[in-house]
């Protein structure tokens, strides 16, 4: 019997294969070429993988088409009459259109976040251009537009843009701050303050009112609270008072006259001229009756309705189009909002969240004052419907807006490959 001690079996490396064989380490394998799958990726500009949302991106092309069919349609009378072409303000208008789509393309690409860093730059340059409007030479006592040759810039539409980025750039910055009165109250209301005085100045209300709207749902969304949100109010409603009692409001007096009297039997002479336009949007309205006269067979655009093209388009599309096509075209302007502020609840940070709901909210705002306005319910303002109304700056500004909502989409639904 061998009394040798028993030998041990080392137990299996875990470098060693079940054979016996060692294990070749990775950077072993230098000879052996590694040949990767190939990936699929879809390289389309409007694939889902790149992240852009087409229905909100289909929206808005469909509400660029329809309103410059519109545009078009209410404005042949009055553009043959003051230009000799029929098609002057289509042809301008679908040029900026043209451009404006581009735009909104290119800028969905553009990395939202770097607008942090124009935030305050654009801010600056906003107010300067509302401080250079009240001395840029026009031919009345209405200052809001810069001129250059054919092209003017509505500088108000720039201020409505620097205002929402500033408020989403601050309350991102300091949103755990935001229901202090330092930081949630006090810069909004400082800077709204600077740009509602140059607009009164031009004097542009329903840009100042837009402007309030705006800063009141950007503070309210970055979390500033409620007492906060009633002094504002209360110190609105005491500047409007002051206004008053000084005489400053004489030029927002003037659009008060006739004011839901439009449709008043025996009006005197002055009252009568006050709310002509206003009267003759109201006929044109109530003549199109559930399903419409049909396309192009507006009456009231035969100069009844003066500058129809502009704030008072939707008064044709109501005759032309009924009850029916009016209700499409608002549910339209819905679905947009509502699609914009699902992308911003979406974002990644608070900053495209903000911004995209202070967009979004934008375009509600303006829709649903521009029919008030037509329909007789708010004093004529000026407030032009948003795609719909002929205006080449401010249909541009609405389409690079646009974008940069489709920006944000486009980072909230990236998918990695």
């Amino acid at each position: 019997m061998d009394s040798s001690p028993a030998r041990k079996i080392p137990a299996p490396s875990p470098s060693r294969r079940p054979n016996g064989k060692p294990k070749s380490k990775p950077e072993e394998n230098k000879g052996l070429k590694i040949i990767p799958k190939k990936v699929k990726t879809n390289i389309k500009m409007f694939s889902k993988r790149l992240g852009l949302d087409l229905p909100f991106l289909a929206l808005v092309i469909i509400l660029v088409i329809i309103g410059l069919i519109m545009m078009f349609s209410a404005s042949y009378p009055s553009a043959l009459e003051y230009t000799g072409s029929s098609y002057t303000y289509l042809i301008r208008q679908g040029i900026f259109a043209i451009i404006g789509i581009v735009l909104m393309i290119l800028l969905s690409y553009f990395n939202y976040k770097l607008w942090h860093k124009l935030a305050v730059p654009i801010l600056v340059a906003s107010v300067v251009l509302l401080a250079l409007t009240l001395i840029w030479p026009t031919g009345s006592s209405v200052h809001r537009w810069i001129g250059f040759g054919i092209f003017t810039i509505q500088t108000s539409e720039i201020a409505k843009f620097a205002l929402v980025l500033f408020l989403a750039h601050w309350g991102s910055l300091h949103f755990k701050r935001m229901d202090t009165f330092k930081y949630g109250f006090l810069p909004a209301v400082i800077i709204f303050a600077v740009m509602a005085a140059l607009l009164l100045k031009q004097p542009h209300f329903s840009g100042t009112v837009i402007l309030a709207m705006l800063m009141v749902t950007m503070i309210f969304a970055s979390g500033v609270k409620l007492r906060y949100i009633g002094l504002l109010f209360l110190m609105l409603a005491l500047l409007v008072l002051l206004l008053f009692v000084t005489g400053k409001l004489g030029y927002a007096m003037e659009r008060l006259n006739g004011w839901g009297q439009a449709l008043v039997p025996n009006l005197d002479k002055d009252t009568w001229n006050d709310t002509y336009q206003t009267r003759n949007s109201l006929y044109a309205i109530g003549s199109g009756g559930f399903w419409g006269q049909g396309l192009g067979q507006s009456r009231q655009k035969y100069l009844y309705i003066p500058e129809v093209q502009n704030d008072f388009v939707f008064a044709v599309v109501c005759e032309e189009l009924g009850f029916v096509g009016a209700v499409i075209i608002l549910c339209l302007f819905a679905l947009l909002v509502w699609r914009g502020i699902t992308i911003s609840m979406r974002a990644k940070d608070n900053f495209g969240t903000l911004l995209g709901i202070g967009l979004s909210a934008q375009i509600g705002y303006q829709a649903i004052l521009n029919i008030m306005v037509i329909t007789d319910w708010m004093p004529n303002t000026g407030i032009s419907l948003p795609f719909f109304s002929y205006g080449g700056s401010s249909l541009l500004m609405l389409l690079c807006q646009m974008g940069i909502i489709l920006s944000i989409s486009r980072d909230s639904n990236l998918e990695k490959v």
